[in-house]
């Protein structure tokens, strides 16, 4: 039989399982591995947290649907506290457990070194919430994700700006992190590609406390509105600190402020800030039983939860369809094939490994709840 445990490596906090009678045999007939990484620890734990719960959902769900092929799932978990060195640590630890599936990580910063590691290993990563057009663009066999990327959500923020904030001064700041300066970048070619130039373009150092410097920079420059290009602490630190010193700003930000941690760190200073993302996969009608489980159990599935369902419950139905779970197999069965049904509805992707229909759309943050606009 076999018996779970926990085991924790380097950082790496992973379900282990350990044969008890049959040798090898256990190994030949037991679960399949499959994992998912992200910040599970640090300032961003919030999103950790997102991928963490809809991992273990889907994994409770087809585990008691018959698992894929007659095999059962054991979920291994990787915390890369959204730092690139510990999320190569991470991927080659978890490419040593024989993992089928990597269904992260978070952070582009994170998940575009790891994916070279996991290419190397023979393992199929899906990212959940990896938007940096770079980590699909080199077409690695391996690399997926159920997100858009940056240049697409970029555009939608970089022309919003444009016809609907053109009379205020308008600065973009982010966090110099893949993810954070490329949104940043995205979003300052389709503004000024719109006819409006930007009053500041400026970085900021993540993980601080005090913004007063980046404050008085966007104050001389008399700014009305701020695009971050980067995660909702500092986001939302930079917001409330501005708003502590009299200023009249909106702040817009991108899918990293999808959490309702931004509240907790805002308070009554977010209100009004924009954002953008995808739909809400909430409600959605190919969702609305998982909602429901999730809602059950007093789980919200916001941001990225849903995304991370979807990344597994895909590799599954590829798996199903292919009888097989040959990670090179299943690249390119869903490449070629699909749709894939998944609780975010019919998803195809493109040769690159993108979806191939992106849907950004604008949400506002009003009374400590966000919503579509």
């Amino acid at each position: 039989m076999l018996k779970r445990r926990t085991v924790v490596l380097g950082g790496l906090a992973a379900p282990a399982l350990v044969g008890v009678g049959g040798g090898g045999a256990a190994a030949q007939s037991g679960p399949i591995r499959i994992a998912t990484a992200g910040p599970m620890t640090g300032q961003y734990a919030a999103f950790g947290g997102q991928m963490r719960a809809g991992a273990e959902q889907v994994v409770a769900d087809l585990n008691a649907a018959g698992g894929v092929l007659g095999r059962q799932l054991a979920l291994e978990v990787g915390d890369d506290a959204c730092d690139p060195r510990q999320a190569v640590s991470v991927a080659n630890q978890l490419s040593g457990r024989r993992i089928a599936l990597m269904a992260g990580h978070f952070c582009s910063g994170s998940s575009i070194p790891a994916r070279d590691v996991y290419a190397e290993e023979g393992v199929l990563q899906i990212s959940p919430a990896s938007t940096n057009p770079a980590f699909t663009e080199q077409g690695k066999w391996n690399t997926f994700r159920v997100c858009g990327r940056d240049d697409q959500q970029g555009q939608v923020a970089g022309r919003y700006m444009a016809q609907n904030m053109a009379n205020r001064p308008i600065a973009i700041l982010h966090d110099n992190s893949a993810y954070g300066r490329g949104l940043a970048e995205e979003t300052k070619k389709a503004l000024n590609a719109a006819g409006v130039q930007e009053a500041l373009f400026s970085a900021y150092n993540p993980g601080e406390r005090d913004y007063s410097a980046i404050v008085s920079r966007l104050q001389a420059a008399n700014v009305g509105v701020v695009y971050v290009g980067g995660y909702h602490t500092e986001s939302g630190l930079i917001l409330r600190q501005a708003k502590e010193r009299g200023m009249n700003i909106t702040l817009i930000g991108g899918d990293a402020l999808v959490t309702n941690e931004f509240w907790q760190i805002t308070g009554g200073a977010g209100e009004g800030t924009l954002m953008t993302f995808s739909s809400d996969p909430r409600k959605r009608a190919t969702a609305a039983e998982v909602v429901q489980r999730f809602r059950a159990k007093n789980i919200d599935p916001e941001g990225y939860v849903l995304y991370t369902y979807a990344a597994i419950q895909i590799w599954a139905e590829a798996a199903k369809r292919n009888n097989a779970t040959d990670p090179r197999r299943i690249a390119t069965a869903l490449k070629s094939g699909g749709p894939w049904p998944s609780v975010l509805g019919d998803i195809s992707f493109t040769p690159k490994g993108d979806v191939t229909v992106p849907d950004y759309v604008f949400y506002v943050w009003r009374n400590g709840s966000y919503a579509e606009m």
